[in-house]
């Protein structure tokens, strides 16, 4: 028990840690977004600075959901008596994590493209693919497919039991690349929701990662997975007739087609 204890001291600050980078990556995110309204496109951003700032959305979203994982993995490292060498391997995993967000990211770069293409060529088309969109997320969330991903993010222990046998200088971020693959698994849905409600929308922002932390932190957080699901068929219904729900996939008229053009970004220069 005083061995438990101890751990959990020596475990607070690397949480913290953790914690303290996803405000601050979510500072910066608001920071960059709050003055760009929700629409198609890539923020105006060409393909390595879009990553950057994907990552850095991924960070602020992502990061207090793997806050189970890491405690485990701390737990792991309990017979490194070295501080310093438990917080640069916990910071290698999550830099591996993170890493699997940034290769996603490329597919969001294209499919933020190609919606603003849409948006902008058959805008009356638009709408229903949109809806697809969010029908087929809310579909997925509902699929074995999800749950067997889901299990896996709720259930570090036997993550850490498959890693275990891993060795080397690059093992820590082989792991933290390894769980993201499996998160990425159980969030593509909710992201291609995200990249269809427009990438610079903070109020989705906020309601994602808290569906996402709660799916995996929560008790219940299974069943709260079905229910979302559930919502965003329902959701998607209501797309085609008012195709403004989805920001990402519709140009309003007083919008500029800035959303893909560098000037108009906070990113970019004026």
């Amino acid at each position: 028990m005083a061995g438990q204890a101890h751990l959990a001291v020596r475990s607070q600050p690397a949480l913290l840690a953790l914690l303290g980078c996803a405000a601050v990556a979510w500072y910066f995110t608001v920071l960059s977004a709050r003055d760009m309204p929700p629409g198609p496109g890539t923020m105006g951003l060409g393909l390595g600075v879009f990553l950057a700032a994907w990552t850095l959305m991924m960070a602020a979203m992502m990061l207090p959901a793997l806050t189970p994982l890491t405690t485990v993995y701390l737990r792991s490292l309990r017979a490194t008596p070295n501080a310093t060498v438990r917080a640069l391997r916990t910071a290698a995993l999550v830099f591996g994590y993170l890493v699997s967000w940034a290769l996603f990211g490329a597919l969001a770069f294209a499919a933020a493209l190609l919606a603003a293409q849409l948006a902008m060529d058959a805008p009356e088309v638009a709408p229903w693919v949109g809806a697809g969109i969010v029908a087929a997320a809310g579909i997925y969330q509902l699929t074995p497919l999800k749950d067997f991903c889901l299990r896996h993010c709720r259930s570090p222990i036997a993550f850490l039991l498959h890693v275990a046998a891993y060795r080397g200088r690059l093992r820590d971020i082989r792991v933290g690349l390894y769980h993201g693959v499996y998160c990425i698994g159980c969030c593509w849905g909710l992201m291609a929701v995200l990249t269809a409600v427009g990438l610079t929308n903070l109020a989705w922002m906020a309601v994602i990662a808290s569906t996402v932390l709660l799916e995996k932190t929560w008790s219940h957080g299974r069943a709260l997975s079905r229910a979302v699901g559930v919502a965003l068929i329902v959701f998607a219904f209501f797309i085609p007739a008012d195709p403004a729900l989805l920001p990402g996939l519709h140009s309003s008229p007083t919008m500029p087609s800035a959303s893909i053009s560098l000037n108009s970004t906070p990113f970019g220069t004026p």
